[in-house]
């Protein structure tokens, strides 16, 4: 009895390692983001809350919002830009349409916009998260989980 009190306290789904782990790999993705950030890469999102998010979480760079111009036009902008581009779309079903029609678009282009770090971090969150905007807070709730290693120790 006492045994299923306890489960319904916890509150994690995981094991800490897997925590500190998956904070630690959202980290390097952020970094890799932020060396791209420095060397003048373009980064694709879809709103002014993503933007903002990313910047709380201490990237600044060329950020381009793909929801404020029609696609072929965007891609045609971003492709004569010379940049190097990263999609960072949301992954909800709405921003896999965007950034799947934005790589379409830039491969036809002759640009072929880096995909990879998004995907790591979908991968990562999981199906926790859908959105860029919601990535501080996850982060966030990460690091206090991982800090606090007895609300995990004892499970």
């Amino acid at each position: 009895m006492q045994e299923k009190d306890t489960r319904e306290k916890r509150p994690v789904k995981a094991s800490l390692a897997v925590y500190q782990k998956r904070l630690e790999l959202i980290e390097e993705q952020l970094d890799e983001l932020y060396e791209h950030a420095i060397k003048g890469a373009i980064i694709v999102v879809e709103g002014k809350r993503d933007t903002k998010a990313l910047r709380s979480l201490g990237l600044d760079g060329d950020f381009r919002l793909a929801t404020h111009h029609p696609v072929v036009n965007f891609c045609e902008v971003l492709a004569k830009s010379g940049q190097t581009v990263i999609l960072l779309t949301d992954w909800d079903r709405r921003g896999n349409l965007l950034a799947s029609k934005i790589k379409k678009n830039l491969h036809s282009l002759g640009t072929n916009p880096d995909t990879r770090i998004r995907n790591n971090i979908i991968s990562l969150v999981q199906k926790e998260i859908k959105d860029v905007e919601s990535l501080p807070s996850y982060v966030e709730k990460l690091k206090i989980v991982t800090k606090n290693k007895d609300i995990t120790d004892s499970f």
